[in-house]
C-alpha cells in the first residue's frame, strides 16, 4: 500500500463517520477490495498510520483550506486543562514525565497539559499547541505564531478574541508588530479598549437603550435592592388582622363556623307499627 493510498483511507474514515479502525477495515474488506488492491490488517494499519503522521498533518491542513471559514480574519483562543494522571506512582511512571507539570486551574488540581486551540467564530480549528501548564499563555500563543508566521501574514485586519489570561502591553506590542490586534476582557473596572476596538466598542455603546427610530426607550423597571449580606425580615408568625388561617374563598370566611356545618351522624330509622 502507497502513502497516498494510506491517507485516502484514513480521510475516507473521518469523512465517513466510522468511530473504530477496526469496524472501518471490515468495511474496506468488503467494499473497497477494487480500489484498494491490498489492504492490511489493523496492526500494520495502525502502524503505518502512526509513520506517516506529517503527511495526514498536511492532509488535513489542504481540507481546512479548502473552505471560506479557513480565512476568517477573527480569532478566537482559549486553554483548557487535559489531566494525564491521578496517581503519584502514574506521574513517575509516565512518558510525560518532565514535559507534563502540576497545575491549579480554576476547578482542580491535575498533572498534565494545557491544550491551546485557536479557531475562527464558526469553529473551523487554526492551530493548537499542547504545552506544560505552568508555561505562560502568552509565551505559548507567541510561539505558535513564530512556528508559523504565514497564518498571521495571509490575513489583513486580522483581530484576536482572548480573556484577560493575556493581557501584556509586551504581548500586544508584538502581536502588532504582525499586523494582528488584540481584543480582550478589561483586567480594571475603569480600562477603556484602544483603537478600532474602542471605535466598535462606542458604536455599541452608544446604542444602548434605543428600542425604536420613532421614539425615546421607555423607563425600565427599577432594580430590586442587593440584599446579600443582610437580614431578609420575616413573616410575621401570627395572621393579620381580617385574614383567617385557612386559604379558604372570601365568601366563606365570614360564613358559619365549620363545626356547625357538619350534619348529624344519627341513623334516622322508619317508624314500625306495633302488631294489633
Amino acid at each position: 500500500m502507497s502513502d497516498s493510498e494510506l491517507i485516502c483511507l484514513a480521510v475516507a474514515l473521518a469523512l465517513l463517520g466510522f468511530a473504530s479502525e477496526a469496524r472501518w477495515l471490515r468495511f474496506a474488506h468488503d467494499n473497497l477490495t477494487s480500489m484498494f488492491p491490498y489492504l492490511p490488517k489493523r496492526p500494520g494499519y495502525n502502524k503505518r498510520l502512526r509513520a506517516a503522521l506529517p503527511l495526514v498533518k498536511k492532509a488535513i491542513r489542504l481540507l481546512a483550506t479548502d473552505t471560506d471559514f479557513w480565512f476568517d480574519n477573527h480569532w478566537i483562543v482559549d486553554s483548557t486543562p487535559v489531566p494525564c494522571g491521578m496517581s503519584r506512582p502514574t506521574v513517575k511512571r509516565s512518558n510525560l514525565a518532565g514535559w507534563a507539570g502540576y497545575c491549579a486551574s480554576h476547578s482542580r488540581f491535575y498533572w498534565g497539559l494545557r491544550l491551546f486551540l485557536v479557531c475562527t467564530p464558526t469553529g473551523m480549528p487554526i492551530t493548537w499547541a499542547l504545552a506544560n501548564p505552568k508555561i505562560d499563555e502568552r509565551d505559548v500563543m507567541a510561539a505558535m505564531l513564530d512556528r508559523e508566521p504565514e497564518l498571521a501574514a495571509d490575513r489583513a485586519g486580522l483581530l484576536l478574541i482572548a480573556d484577560k489570561g493575556f493581557a501584556s502591553k509586551e504581548f500586544e506590542a508584538d502581536l502588532a508588530f504582525q499586523g494582528v490586534e488584540l481584543l480582550r476582557h478589561a483586567v480594571h473596572a475603569g480600562e477603556a479598549p484602544q483603537g478600532r476596538v474602542a471605535a466598535e466598542v462606542g458604536a455599541a455603546a452608544d446604542r444602548v437603550g434605543q428600542r425604536h427610530v420613532e421614539g425615546p426607550a421607555r423607563s425600565r423597571t427599577a432594580r430590586r435592592p442587593d440584599l446579600r449580606g443582610r437580614r431578609r425580615p420575616r413573616c410575621p408568625a401570627h395572621p393579620r388582622d381580617g385574614h383567617g388561617h385557612l386559604a379558604q374563598p372570601q365568601d366563606r370566611r365570614s360564613g358559619p363556623a365549620i363545626a356547625d356545618r357538619f350534619r348529624s351522624l344519627t341513623t334516622v330509622l322508619p317508624a314500625v307499627e306495633a302488631p294489633g
